[in-house]
């Protein structure tokens, strides 16, 4: 199974076109969260999500465009296929909380 990472940047946007795009990119099957080594669960930047799927990166490039598309803001999309990450300073998500609300 493919690992992607996805940035979004929407140009002028406020906090609930984040609020939306977050939305339409978990109907695309992108999450805004990463488990660690440690099995703590991370929460991404804004405008960043992660994917795991069969799928190609065309296809999940095209879905989180899609997604960026439906706030009906102009964007700036890049999506890679990874296979590990380290990070530094991301906030651990409160045990209990799927998803955080932050966008």
């Amino acid at each position: 199974m493919a690992q992607y990472i996805a940035r979004v940047e929407l140009h002028f946007a406020s906090y609930s076109n984040y609020e939306f795009l977050n939305s339409q990119m978990a109907q695309q099957g992108f999450v805004r969260t990463l488990v660690g080594e440690n099995r703590t669960t991370y929460q991404l930047p804004t405008g960043t999500y992660v994917l795991s799927s069969n799928i190609a990166l065309q296809d999940a490039l095209d879905r989180a465009v899609e997604a960026a598309n439906m706030t009906l803001k102009s964007s700036a999309v890049i999506v890679a296929e990874w296979t590990a990450a380290t990070w530094k300073g991301l906030v651990p998500v409160p045990q209990g909380r799927a998803t955080p609300d932050s966008p």
